[in-house]
């Protein structure tokens, strides 16, 4: 059972889809996230991701495709706003550029950008919006060094 919510969370973004298949098989493609949850209703329908596993502090992507908008352009982040993922090693910031480079969705060539961004390279979404892959960002880190270590690993 779920202990009672005592202060408020950050729980999810949510970014329209013009083609939520073409989202999804984006996002378990070149990034860690995976399919957790799908809904439906009259309007539309959409999917949540997140990482495996990330039980006790959970954070979810939410694509969301409604049925009036479908094949239209959404809005997007863009040009510098973004998502932004951290990957374990600097060669899997190398590898998922690769694979964008070939798949034609590669934003920003991989680069090293000094403390605390790291090395990074960015995608484009079916839908334009722009994700961050980063090693060594200190994003996480920091904060947890900030605040402890009273959030999921």
């Amino acid at each position: 059972m779920e202990p009672t919510l005592t202060e408020a969370r950050w729980t999810h973004i949510a970014l329209p889809s013009s083609d939520l298949e073409a989202a999804v098989e984006f996002y378990t493609s070149f990034t860690p996230l995976v399919v957790v949850s799908r809904h439906s209703d009259a309007a539309g329908s959409n999917a949540w991701l997140s990482n495996p596993n990330q039980v006790r502090t959970p954070f979810v992507l939410v694509l969301v495709a409604f049925d009036k908008d479908k094949g239209k352009p959404q809005p997007q982040l863009t040009p510098f706003a973004h998502l932004g993922m951290e990957v374990a090693a600097r060669a899997d910031v190398d590898a998922i550029a690769e694979r964008a480079r070939a798949a034609g969705c590669l934003h920003w060539e991989p680069m090293d950008v000094p403390p605390p961004v790291g090395y990074i390279c960015a995608l484009k979404d079916p839908d334009g919006n722009v994700v961050e892959i980063s090693h060594n960002q200190q994003v996480f880190a920091e904060v947890r060094e900030l605040w402890g270590d009273r959030t999921d690993a």
